[in-house]
């Protein structure tokens, strides 16, 4: 990874908030059909209308000589994009970017962890929703627990800082708290529990019987132990507290318990090129559109980032009494 070199420009919004940080999704296809993500059957993005990883990488390129010094590779699940690691390589070596992290449900770890880390990432973000096998299943319908946890293994030994992501669902995963964090605890793992996103239509469960709040994690964990309110952060949404005695922190993800859209310092990139200016809004340009229509030409495409910043929106208007009223799934936003 460069070291952060001097910006000389910075992206703010038309609500006075520097965006410093981009999650680019590679792929909307997953290895696995996480409940809360998708349906059990779905349909993709045809291969010819994704970015290709030479697109992705220049567009990277862009947001970084535009101030942006954190990019997160996400899906789907990334790994299963063919040929990923040269994308990491060309993002790793972008002067100014301070960060390039992973979001991943773990499951190509175990054969692509140190590849990973050679190519500059030094943080990786795995989801792991429970330590039983039968309930992972349930939760990830065709994930298997023993694969995810070898390659969490294989990250440690490979020497990243790990963090855990749990989606906590009442009365299918909520009595695992406590050990989940056990887990991370033994390992020096943080960890971060999220309340469930309501994007997208499933079938699977009312998402207003299975909310599971922050809070209520929260009491669940002081039962055991003291939760210290801590100021550091990573650059996203979550809010942390330390655990005494041990190197853990625990992480709240809370769109709908406490709305965290006021401090903002994001936009997310689809695999097909679309950047959306919320999580939980529509607003977006197409990207894709902008460079192949201007090949090569990086100050046409930086211009039409800063031009975006004026429609970016004040916040998402999550309502889990409602439907959703956005129809694409956790797995096309880019997480």
């Amino acid at each position: 990874m460069q070291q952060a070199g001097r910006q000389t420009e910075t992206l703010v919004d038309q609500f006075g908030r520097t965006i410093n940080y981009i999650r680019l999704s590679v792929t909307d296809r997953c290895d696995f059909r996480c409940v809360y993500c998708m349906e059990e059957e779905m349909s993709f993005v045809p291969r010819e209308q994704l970015l290709s990883l030479e697109e992705m990488a220049f567009i990277g390129k862009a947001f970084a000589e535009l101030g942006v010094s954190k990019i997160r590779i996400t899906g789907g699940e990334p790994l299963v994009r063919q040929n990923v690691i040269k994308l990491f390589q060309d993002l790793g070596s972008l002067p100014g970017l301070r960060e390039l992290v992973l979001t991943t449900n773990g499951s190509q770890l175990a054969r692509l962890a140190a590849p990973l880390r050679q190519a500059g990432v030094a943080r990786i973000n795995i989801s792991l929703d429970s330590l039983q096998s039968d309930k992972f299943q349930q939760i990830t319908r065709v994930g298997e627990l023993d694969k995810v946890l070898a390659g969490i293994q294989a990250a440690k030994e490979a020497g990243f800082r790990i963090k855990l992501n749990t989606v906590i669902l009442k009365n299918r995963n909520h009595e695992e708290i406590t050990d989940l964090v056990r887990f991370a605890i033994d390992r020096n793992f943080d960890i971060s529990f999220i309340e469930e996103m309501p994007l997208g239509i499933i079938g699977d469960h009312d998402r207003a019987e299975a909310y599971y709040s922050s809070d209520q994690i929260r009491t669940d964990l002081e039962k055991i132990w003291s939760l210290i309110p801590t100021t550091e952060s990573t650059g996203g949404p979550s809010k942390y507290f330390r655990i005494p005695e041990t190197r853990t922190k625990v992480g709240f993800i809370s769109p709908h318990s406490h709305n965290f859209c006021h401090d903002c310092n994001r936009v997310r990139l689809t695999c097909e090129g679309r950047l959306l200016l919320c999580l939980g809004q529509e607003h977006s340009i197409d990207l894709r559109q902008v460079i192949r229509s201007h090949p090569g030409d990086i100050d046409i495409l930086k211009q039409a980032i800063r031009d975006s910043m004026q429609i970016k929106p004040k916040g998402h208007d999550f309502n889990l009494q409602e439907k959703p009223i956005i129809f694409r799934h956790m797995n096309v936003t880019g997480g």
